[in-house]
């Protein structure tokens, strides 16, 4: 919504562009930086300013926010928690809240159903790691964004090891949401308050209503404490789950990473539900259509008395309650469910060889005879610490000669020995990274990578383009670059390198900037046609700048992109390429440009429906439709088209067709990739779990368990592995990695 009279033109010197919603304790706005990225920022309501207990709980806020922000959370990129009028700028969230989609679209089921579920699970086993607890997990702080689903609004969050701030006879939250021990005893709530609340989405989720719905928050908070949960529309598979997340103590609940073991080994489609006439979003909360629009609000003190023939959840077969078992049993129960659920999908998998090296045919579990080893090779396994050890984060890696070069998150760039995983030097970013943005790429004798400013040094450029000197680390030169790629490509890739050269998008998002990626000395600059933003596309030797106009990036809605052939040595734009879209570059086959047609439903990416082959020098386009839409993580090698999805199924397409050559179910869930070489596809997950294929029809090789924990059922990350001749180079959640023969993957169980 527009800005009303009144509203101040900026707040931290960010521009303020619009409204996104205004609550009981604050407004949110939308502003952009600097560089052109949208932030969310709340502005706390002036009444509040000299409410000293207001300002500790904001403070606190701005605290857990800062200690989580990551994958599935809003990061902070400033805050003034102490100005005369507080405020805090987030990232901003594309998307609509779950309390909106279920009040809208009625309840999910399936696979959506199921990766929501993951996703909130991972979600709170890294609130919970970074030692905070949410306290108010519920349908309007839950963002469905392209990426997943994210978790919003830390307003009475608060670190485990930190006194809860209440008032006497006051309970804040929202009751049909909240854990017994909130109600009860909210000095006393840990992290499986947040399972509790979980559980309570996920019925809410399936069914367009929570477990303890009912006409006034007193009586739901009596039913929180004393009732069973009404979950009979909840699908079996997860209804199990969803009991073990709901028992009354919190003992008797799975942590999140047990949760995360749960809900992994759910089938991948859960099932429609039988609605008996269940209406969508009768929950009492409240929907909001952004974070922070809706506060957190003290609601009245749940009864501390119990009638005398209420159930406490204790036995009791006279009247019909089930005993609530405890959390092992429920494990063994719910693995039981997905078994039976899955049929002789799961006997056909193993047979099919997802463990170690035990299936799959014999003869060609072995890589390519030609492929050697680093000299001195043997497996290894390491962490490289970043510049922020409160951001963990993944590294992607190229590899030249015997070096390894990698970077993303809070390291610039580091070298590494691909024969043993020593260091040889390593560049920080002392500044919260950018999802999805690592290493540019590395020369001969030049490694680049992207820095981020520290949030107490805002004379910093928000984002740089570092050049290190491959042989000894020593920084060369810096160049502030705009970030805007995502919006325009579909890949955040706002810098790239092209032959000695690297090409990047200035501070201003206005132009193309070539360097020579060693000295940095400027070989040409190109300004971006009149009302667009562009992004760098390689397409084998040429470059290519994709372009759409400030219109369509503004509204995050790129349907229209032009392709323009650079002229390397000049910059020089050719003639535009118009391009159907919205289209995601993906690499090279027989000389053409080929791109993958976006298919969304509504803002929400659904998956891909087309190939789109540019031919750069005859500016010829065509396109082919794909047999059905195709979602997950798209890659290409050796002229193939790969889709891997959610649940581990891997598609490869012909691009020049777009007929499908074969799919093959394997046991990585989200994988990226692939990774080629050795005479196999790789694909694996950010747990660092890997899946060797044949190119020629997808047959399982080996797979390889996982190595840490870290997210799965993520879409659109860029591929991990990356080979040094036979070895094996993975790149894992929390910086990690490992390297392995290819003829000797470590034994899966």
């Amino acid at each position: 919504m527009s800005l009303r009279a009144g509203d101040p033109a900026e707040i931290g010197g960010y521009p303020l562009e619009a409204r996104l919603g205004s609550g009981g304790m604050g407004t949110v706005f939308l502003a952009r930086t600097s560089s052109g990225r949208p932030v969310a920022i709340k502005l706390i309501h002036p009444q509040f300013a000299a409410d000293d207990e207001f300002r500790i709980r904001f403070r606190q806020e701005v605290a857990a926010a800062r200690r989580v922000s990551g994958a599935f959370t809003a990061a902070v990129v400033d805050a003034a928690p102490e100005a005369e009028q507080p405020w805090m700028a987030t990232t901003y969230i594309q998307g609509h809240t779950l309390a909106r989609r279920i009040a809208t679209k009625g309840p999910l089921s399936g696979a959506e159903l199921r990766r929501l579920a993951i996703g909130l699970a991972e979600a709170l086993r890294d609130i919970h790691r970074v030692g905070v607890v949410h306290r108010d997990l519920k349908p309007s702080n839950v963002v469905l964004s392209p990426e997943g689903p994210r978790v919003i609004d830390f307003g009475i969050s608060r670190a485990v090891d930190q006194q809860t701030l209440t008032i006497t006879g006051r309970v804040i939250g929202t009751p049909p949401f909240m854990s017994p021990e909130q109600l009860q005893a909210p000095r006393d709530v840990g992290p499986r308050s947040d399972v509790f609340s979980l559980g309570t989405l996920l019925a809410y989720a399936a069914t367009g209503h929570g477990p303890f719905d009912a006409d006034s928050p007193y009586i739901s908070a009596y039913q929180v404490l004393h009732e069973e949960p009404s979950l009979e529309d909840v699908p079996a598979a997860l209804r199990t789950v969803a009991e073990s997340c709901l028992a009354k103590e919190s003992d008797g609940r799975p942590s999140a990473d047990e949760l995360l073991v749960l809900l992994r080994d759910l089938p991948a489609d859960l099932g429609q539900i039988d609605m008996r006439g269940a209406g969508a979003g009768r929950t009492r909360d409240t929907v909001t259509e952004h974070h922070f629009a809706t506060p957190a609000t003290p609601t009245p003190a749940a009864p501390t008395t119990t009638p005398a023939d209420a159930d406490t959840g204790n036995a009791d077969t006279s009247t019909g309650r089930r005993l609530r078992p405890r959390w092992r049993p429920v494990f063994a129960a719910a693995i039981a469910v997905a078994v039976a659920a899955i049929g002789g999908g799961v006997a056909a998998l193993t047979a099919g060889g997802s463990g170690g090296n035990s299936g799959g045919d014999k003869g060609n579990s072995r890589a390519a005879p030609g492929a050697a080893l680093p000299d001195g090779f043997e497996p290894w396994h390491k962490a490289v610490p970043g510049g922020r050890p409160d951001v963990p984060d993944e590294l992607r890696c190229v590899v030249r000669g015997d070096a390894l070069f990698c970077g993303g998150g809070s390291v610039v760039a580091t070298r590494i020995r691909a024969r043993d995983g020593s260091r040889v030097w390593t560049a920080k970013s002392p500044g919260v990274p950018v999802d999805g943005m690592h290493l540019v790429g590395a020369t001969d004798d030049t490694v680049l990578g992207y820095r981020f400013a520290a949030q107490d040094a805002p004379q910093d450029p928000p984002s740089e383009v570092v050049a290190i000197d491959a042989n000894n680390g020593r920084e060369l030169w810096s160049a502030p670059s705009g970030a805007q790629s995502t919006a325009v490509t579909g890949r955040n890739q706002d810098a790239i390198v092209v032959g000695s050269d690297v090409v990047t998008v200035d501070a201003s998002n206005s132009r193309f900037e070539a360097r020579n990626a060693h000295s940095g000395q400027v070989t040409w600059t190109s300004p971006f046609p009149a009302g667009t933003q562009c992004a760098p596309v390689p397409a084998g030797p040429r470059l290519v700048a994709m372009c759409a106009t400030d219109t369509e990036v503004d509204a995050l809605a790129v349907r229209h992109p032009a392709l323009y052939l650079v002229d390397r040595t000049s910059g020089a734009l050719g003639r535009p390429i118009a391009v159907n879209g919205p289209a995601v570059p993906m690499g090279v086959a027989n000389g053409r440009l080929v791109l993958l047609q976006v298919h969304r439903k509504g803002t929400e990416l659904a998956g891909y429906n087309g190939v789109a082959r540019v031919d750069p020098a005859s500016r010829k386009v065509t396109y082919s439709r794909l047999a059905k839409t195709y979602a997950g993580t798209p890659g290409m090698a050796d002229s193939t088209v790969y889709v891997s999805g959610q649940t581990g199924l891997v598609t490869a397409l012909d691009p020049a067709t777009g007929r499908k050559k074969w799919s093959r179910q394997t046991g990585v869930e989200g994988a990226s990739g692939p990774g080629a070489g050795a005479g196999a596809l790789y694909f694996s997950s950010a747990t660092g779990r890997v899946v060797a294929l044949s190119p020629d029809d997808g047959k399982i090789r080996w797979t390889t368990d996982p190595q840490v924990d870290g997210l799965t059922g993520e879409q659109g990350a860029s591929p991990r592995v990356t080979l040094a001749g036979r070895a094996v180079i993975v790149a894992a959640d929390k910086n990690t990695l490992f390297a392995f023969d290819a003829q000797r993957p470590p034994k899966s169980g």
